[in-house]
Parts: structure tokens; C-alpha cells; sequence
């Protein structure tokens, strides 16, 4: 089988596009761990585009395991661009799991997507029991095996744990990400972040996604997180989280609307052969 398809990222945060809306293709689970593998094709989640008749698209994402991932901020912004440039328009609007997302096409590869309002609610993040989301009160040790308690749980369209600590740099996310994805406060596994407030505009930021693992941006954890800080009063309105590739934009409107503005690549043809 020939899939011709689409390679795009954001901040390096890197996506494979198949447009299903002409075709019919459909992927087994298997063929969707082997056009992430890196030794195959290779990228952080897979997109597929289908039909709508109510907005410009419909948008599945799939983790790089093959498991649905319910949303993907950058993943939306490429999209966004890429439908942007056939349909000759700088407002695009598609439709995801967690609902309608709008995106606006600012020019120079810079894209900026209305997230939605993150939801903190124990129950829609989901968690397995009713915890208070602000201090989960989950351990992690850093590089000298002090302990730090914490943990901030958020949903932006999928779940997400965000820690905020004094030393981004003495924390291994490598390490402390696959174990918490997987904790039993969470039955649909989950996000983790590892936030240092720069100042009350600026978060650094390692990340380790659900089903994806370590990416080099993560467009729902920048938008989790600057939410997490805004909720803690240690960011403001407007707030750059900065990933080892570059900045995303996050800001959150009077209505707690969630906004993320970063660039995306150029669009890149290719052919998958399966």
C-alpha cells in the first residue's frame, strides 16, 4: 500500500499527515507504530485528516504506541496551515475529540489555535478517585535524591500532571516521566511536565508525553501548564513556555479561553510504502 502524506512540526514536535477525506485508508494499530518508528518514517503522533461538512476538517491523533491521543495543540497548528494553504484562507477552524478548535494564520510559518478552557475538575481529567487536582501530592527526586512533593493535574483536551519546581535542570524527565504516566491516580495515563517559573512571563518546561514519550514540544503541556501557573499565581495572563527548541505563546483570555501561538515548518510530500 502507497500512502502519499505529509511530514510537518512544531518546534520540532513533529507529525506525519494523511489526508483521508479522498481516500479511504484505514490503519491497523501495528501500521501506525511503524509510520512513528523512527527507523521507518518516524514522528512524535500521526494525524489524519477526514471529511466534515461543518467545519474545514476532522483531525484523529494517534501517539507514537498507536494509541488515540484526544488532542494535540501543535499537531492543530499544522494542520491548520496546511488546510490554510489549499483552501486559501487564514482562519481555519477543525474538528478534534475535544471539540471545535479555530486557528488563524498570522503569516511568516506563525500559527495561533484557540485551545479551549482547561478543565481541573477530578473527575474530567479523569482521575481514578476524588483527589484535590491543585496538590496531588505525588514524589519526585531530584538528581540528589531530595524528595519534592507536588503535582498539579489539568485537562486541556487530555490529561496532563504538571510539577512546578526551583531547578528544571536537577530533575531527569526521562526518568520520573515514564513512571508517572502510568500512575494509578490516573486511568488514562497522563502528560508530565517539569515546570520552572523563569518569572511571572516565562516557564521553562521538559515534557514526557502520554504514548509519545520525551518530544521536544508539546503544545497541550504548554497550554496545561501556563493554565497551572495562572490557577497558582505565578504566571500572568500571557505567559512563554520555553521547550529546548524554542517558545510557545500561551495566553488565557477573560473567559479562560486558552490561545497558542508558535511557528510550524514548511509543508514536506512524501510516500509511505506499506
Amino acid at each position: 500500500m502507497d500512502i502519499k502524506a505529509f511530514k510537518m512540526d512544531g518546534l520540532g514536535n513533529d507529525f506525519v499527515i494523511i489526508d483521508n477525506r479522498s481516500n479511504q485508508i484505514h490503519l491497523s494499530n501495528e501500521q501506525i507504530v511503524k509510520i512513528c518508528n523512527r527507523e521507518f518514517i518516524g514522528c512524535d503522533q500521526l494525524i489524519i485528516i477526514k471529511d466534515n461538512s461543518e467545519t474545514d476538517a476532522s483531525v484523529e491523533f494517534f501517539n507514537s504506541d498507536g494509541s488515540p491521543s484526544g488532542a494535540c495543540g501543535n499537531g492543530t497548528r499544522c494542520v491548520a496551515d496546511l488546510l490554510s494553504k489549499e483552501k486559501k484562507k487564514n482562519s481555519i477552524t477543525v474538528t478534534t475529540e475535544s471539540g471545535n478548535l479555530n486557528s488563524k494564520i498570522l503569516g511568516n510559518n506563525m500559527v495561533t489555535t484557540q485551545i479551549g478552557v482547561a478543565r481541573t475538575e477530578w473527575h474530567k481529567i479523569p482521575l481514578s478517585k476524588n483527589l484535590d487536582t491543585k496538590n496531588l501530592n505525588i514524589k519526585i527526586l531530584d538528581s540528589d535524591n531530595k524528595e519534592f512533593f507536588g503535582g498539579m493535574a489539568i485537562n486541556v483536551g487530555n490529561p496532563h500532571l504538571i510539577f512546578f519546581i526551583k531547578n528544571l535542570e536537577k530533575f531527569n524527565i526521562e526518568k520520573i516521566g515514564p513512571q508517572l504516566e502510568v500512575h494509578e491516580f490516573f486511568p488514562e495515563k497522563c502528560n508530565v511536565t517539569i515546570a520552572e517559573v523563569v518569572n511571572k512571563n516565562l516557564i521553562k518546561v521538559k515534557v514526557w508525553e502520554r504514548g509519545a514519550g520525551l518530544t521536544k514540544a508539546c503544545g497541550t503541556a504548554a497550554c496545561a501548564t501556563a493554565m497551572a501557573g495562572k490557577l497558582n499565581n505565578l504566571t500572568e495572563d500571557k505567559v512563554d513556555i520555553q521547550f529546548r527548541s524554542g517558545i510557545l505563546n500561551i495566553s488565557i483570555d477573560d473567559q479562560n479561553m486558552i490561545h497558542m501561538k508558535g511557528p510550524v515548518s514548511n509543508i514536506q510530500d512524501i510516500e509511505i510504502k506499506l
